[in-house]
């Protein structure tokens, strides 16, 4: 049989276990090893003899994912999630949102902008984005509840403010897109602080013009807020910015790499908490503990998705769709237009890391043979994905 065929059977199967919700972990990487075994024992124009296809199936099964994943890029995410989730403990995540609370408290739904901007502060320090939604949910959505949100605004601020998570660096997102898509990481990164930035304030515009249709919505807190609160408020931020000062401005001024930076951030996060008494051993140990799952299954999917890579070049089948595509005389824009409908309908149902190596494989080609950059694609590609990870029916924030 031919491995192209055996490719285009084996993408829809992919896509029916993803639709039937199994891990995806396990969806990509069993449809993967049952068609690389396949191809190695269907030789074209040859019967189908399995003996023949135990050693190289076995040989890329062990390799290919062991030498991915002790990649020295790789440990850039366990090292983000955990300065993530050891700022959240120190309470560097509410210090920020509070401090946007007292300075946005005079406004029409400016509590829920505060949600926004905490955010955009929790995503300058972690890369994940349903990660930012929980922690913040637990912060503001009891905050605007108390002075008499609608449960809709509450819910639906901090649901799109975690997205910011995807975009706003540093990304686990960015991070997974370019170790796929062999570009630089610290290049994805400064690429997505301007369209990182947009998006926020564009969200905040959004809940202006819902409160002013829905004045009820959004009343304004009887609170007495005086400027030596805001000011104090403010005052309390510095941690934050520091370490985001340190990771990203490190990065964007050559000082140190992406991995670099991470470890750097980890650890001035931990001792920043430790100097300021913020931090407890189980603190310290709830953090290690929630870096550790989310590590787990970021690089269980990882290793399911190299797999599937490795499957997809295997087949031969970026080059025929590219082939395809070119040969149809279909413009830029319909093209571009047909992956962008591709990515929002994926969003809706699976999960962002598992879209991204479930894609990334067929569309590099297509964006390289259009010559577009791979560093804009990239940008666009987690914008798309962040709009997936509120679009029903599955909504993952």
């Amino acid at each position: 049989m031919e491995p192209l065929t055996i490719g285009y059977i084996a993408l829809p199967v992919a896509l029916f276990l993803l639709a039937m919700r199994v891990p995806i972990a396990a969806a990509l990487g069993v449809v993967a090893s049952v068609g690389i075994f396949v191809i190695f024992a269907w030789r074209p124009g040859a019967d189908f003899q399995p003996e023949y296809a135990w050693q190289p199936t076995f040989s890329l099964l062990i390799k290919s994912p062991f030498a991915f994943i002790t990649s020295y890029t790789l440990s850039t995410v366990p090292l983000f999630i955990f300065m993530g989730h050891i700022s959240y403990e120190a309470g560097f995540t509410t210090d920020i949102y509070r401090a946007a609370r007292l300075w946005l408290s005079k406004l029409k739904g400016g509590v829920a902008m505060a949600s926004i901007v905490g955010c955009g502060g929790f995503s300058a320090i972690t890369g994940s984005s349903v990660a930012c939604a929980a922690a913040m949910g637990r912060i503001a959505i009891p905050e605007m509840l108390k002075f008499g949100y609608s449960k809709p605004l509450a819910t639906g601020s901090v649901a799109i403010g975690g997205t910011l998570g995807s975009l706003i660096p540093p990304s686990v997102l960015f991070i997974l897109y370019g170790i796929f898509a062999e570009q630089s990481i610290a290049k994805l990164f400064i690429a997505a602080i301007i369209p990182g930035l947009l998006s926020l304030f564009a969200y905040i515009v959004v809940i202006y013009i819902w409160v002013s249709l829905k004045p009820d919505a959004a009343p304004v807190p009887e609170e007495t807020v005086t400027r030596a609160d805001r000011m104090s408020a403010l005052g309390r931020c510095w941690a934050i910015v520091l370490l985001f000062v340190v990771v990203i401005g490190g990065i964007y001024a050559g000082f140190f790499t992406p991995t670099e930076a991470a470890g750097i951030g980890a650890a001035a996060s931990l001792v920043l908490g430790l100097v300021l008494g913020r931090l407890k051993t189980s603190n310290i140990g709830s953090a290690l503990k929630e870096t550790v799952y989310q590590s787990s299954m970021i690089f269980a999917i990882a290793i399911g998705g190299k797999l599937f890579v490795n499957f997809i070049a295997l087949t031969g089948m970026a080059a025929s769709i590219t082939a395809l595509i070119d040969g149809s005389g279909a413009s830029v824009v319909v093209v571009i237009g047909l992956m962008v409908v591709m990515y929002i309908f994926l969003g809706m149902f699976l999960d962002p890391i598992g879209i991204i190596l479930l894609t990334l494989p067929l569309t590099i080609p297509i964006v390289e043979a259009f010559g577009f950059s791979l560093i804009w694609f990239g940008v666009v590609v987690i914008k798309l994905l962040e709009i997936g990870l509120v679009t029903p029916p599955i909504g993952l924030n």
